[in-house]
């Protein structure tokens, strides 16, 4: 990355996504590598608690209202809520457990019968 560049790991508190991002804090929440500004303050959320819980409820209601309403079938029509499958009767839906551990991968439209 340029010199001046800043990354901002929001992830940090679940392993990060940056390989020189580590946990700061809000009392010290930014450090320098290679001329390139980390931010990585683990559980930002947890600094606006009643926002944060407004948000990610506003971002989840509907899905959890799909699944509540129409079940599985939420599941197969909307790709989103595929994406969270991880197995199915007996079948591993999520390839990236199944390339970690070679296991056998099934997509998950074909494993729920979605068209």
């Amino acid at each position: 990355m340029r010199n001046g560049s800043v990354i901002v790991d929001v992830a940090v508190d679940q392993g990060g996504c940056v390989e020189t991002t580590h946990p700061t804090t809000h009392s010290q929440p930014t450090y320098e590598i290679d001329g390139v500004v980390h931010y990585c303050v683990a559980n930002m959320p947890g600094a606006v608690p009643r926002t944060s819980t407004f948000a990610l409820n506003n971002q989840t209601a509907g899905y959890v209202l799909a699944l509540a309403n129409q079940g599985l079938d939420a599941v197969r029509k909307d790709p989103a809520l595929r994406h969270g499958l991880n197995t199915y009767r007996g079948e591993l839906t999520y390839p990236t457990v199944a390339t970690a551990f070679a296991l056998t991968y099934t997509d998950p439209g074909l494993a729920l019968g979605a068209s």
